[in-house]
Order: structure tokens, then sequence, then C-alpha cells
């Protein structure tokens, strides 16, 4: 879902970005410009995540770990 959330705000960045460039209004397209640098940035994380795969994650046949209680040098 993260993957859509960030292509629509890249579509409506880069919309926003050209119509305020065009009518001359500089706030808000750097706003917009902003907006579409931290939309590509989220979508190339997200991508990378992606392409990286599932990570391992133990079963319920691997049983937790013993939680260390201080002592040191059994």
């Amino acid at each position: 879902m993260r993957l859509w959330l960030s292509l629509w705000g890249i579509i409506w960045a880069t919309l926003g970005l050209v119509a305020f460039v065009a009518t001359g209004r500089v706030g808000w397209a750097t706003a917009c410009g902003v907006l579409l640098v931290v939309a590509v940035t989220d979508f190339c994380v997200v991508v990378r995540h992606i392409r990286q795969g599932p990570h391992y994650q133990p079963g319920r046949d691997v049983p937790p770990y013993e939680p260390d209680r201080g002592g040191r040098g059994r």
C-alpha cells in the first residue's frame, strides 16, 4: 500500500509543481518540490525493501531465547 501511496504522492506533487511554476507561485512550487523529493525517496526505500525479499522469521517450532539474568560467565 505504501508503494501506491508514494506513487500517488509523486503524481500529485509533480502536477502541483508544474502548475505552481506555470503560475509563478514560487513558495507553493517549492513546497511541492520538497514533497516530491520526500515521495520519491519513500518510493525508492519501498522498492529497495521489496527487492530485498522476506527476511528470516523463526516459526512456531523455534523456542524463544532465554532472557539474560545478568550473570556473567556461566
